[in-house]
C-alpha cells in the first residue's frame, strides 16, 4: 500500500494571534508560514510524488501552493474530510481564554468525549480523517501502484489523531503526540500494519531551545488545542 506524507499548514496569522482556527474562513498563513511553504519543494526533492491532497482551507491550500507551481504535473486535489475539527462556538476564540472552559479539561484528558459546543466531537473528526486516508490509499494504489508515495496537507488535531491511528492508540491517548506548522510525518502502510517513519519532521530544531512562552502556549502538561504555533 502506498507511503502518505502528511504536512501540517505552514504557520498561519490564527496561530501567531494565538487563536483557535478552527474552519474560520479567511486565516492565512503569515510571513513566516509563507516562508515554511516555499522551502517545501526543496524539502521533498527526489521523493515522486503520485498526488497532492489538500484541505479545503486556505492555510493548507496556501502550504501546498509552492510545491504544486514546482511540479506541474502533480495532480492536486482537496478533500474536506482531512479538514480542521469542527470546534464550533470555540471557533475564533483565544485559547488562553479557553483554557478556563470546562470542556478543556475533557479535551486534554479524556479527548474521546469531547464535543464542541454548536461543532462536531474529536472522535468524529478522527473517524472522517481516518476513513478519508483508507479510501485515498486504495486509490492511489490503484491508480498508481503498491509503492507510490502522495502527500496530504491538513491540521494539528487531524494529524495526530492519524498518527495515534497508526501506532494503534487509543484517541484518549492522542494530546501526547506534537507536530509544528510545516512539519512532515511519514507513516507507510501495508496490508496488516501501518508504521511511523517520521513523526514532525521540520529539519530545525529550535523549538527545541528555552524562549518565552508564546501566546498559545497550554500550561505545562497539556496539549495545545489546534496544533501551537511552533518555533519562533
Amino acid at each position: 500500500m502506498p507511503t502518505l506524507l502528511l504536512v501540517r499548514h505552514g504557520r498561519s496569522t490564527a496561530n501567531t494571534a494565538g487563536l483557535l482556527a478552527g474552519w474560520t474562513p479567511g486565516v492565512a498563513l503569515d510571513e513566516r508560514g509563507a516562508a515554511q511553504a516555499a522551502a517545501l519543494p526543496d524539502r521533498l526533492a527526489g521523493i515522486e510524488l503520485a498526488a497532492a491532497v489538500s484541505s479545503p482551507l486556505q492555510r493548507c491550500q496556501e502550504t501546498l501552493a509552492p510545491l504544486l507551481a514546482a511540479r506541474p504535473g502533480l495532480a492536486p486535489h482537496t478533500e474536506d474530510r482531512i479538514g480542521e475539527c469542527d470546534y464550533g462556538d470555540w471557533s475564533g476564540r483565544k485559547l488562553a481564554e479557553l483554557l478556563d472552559e470546562p470542556l478543556m479539561e475533557v479535551v486534554q484528558q479524556h479527548p474521546s468525549a469531547a464535543a464542541f459546543p454548536g461543532g462536531e466531537s474529536m472522535r468524529a473528526m478522527a473517524a472522517r480523517a481516518g476513513e478519508a486516508v483508507r479510501e485515498w490509499n486504495e486509490r492511489i494504489e490503484r491508480e498508481h501502484g503498491a509503492d507510490a508515495t502522495y502527500v496530504m496537507c491538513s491540521h494539528g488535531d487531524i494529524i495526530k489523531a492519524l498518527v495515534a491511528d497508526a501506532l494503534g492508540l487509543h484517541l484518549d491517548l492522542f494530546q501526547r503526540i506534537a507536530v509544528e506548522p510545516c512539519s512532515v510525518t511519514v507513516i507507510r502502510y501495508t496490508r496488516v500494519r501501518p508504521f511511523l517513519i517520521r513523526l514532525g519532521d521540520t529539519g530545525d530544531f529550535a523549538s527545541l531551545l528555552p524562549r518565552p512562552a508564546p501566546a498559545d502556549q497550554a500550561p505545562d502538561g497539556e496539549a495545545t488545542v489546534g496544533g501551537g504555533a511552533g518555533a519562533p
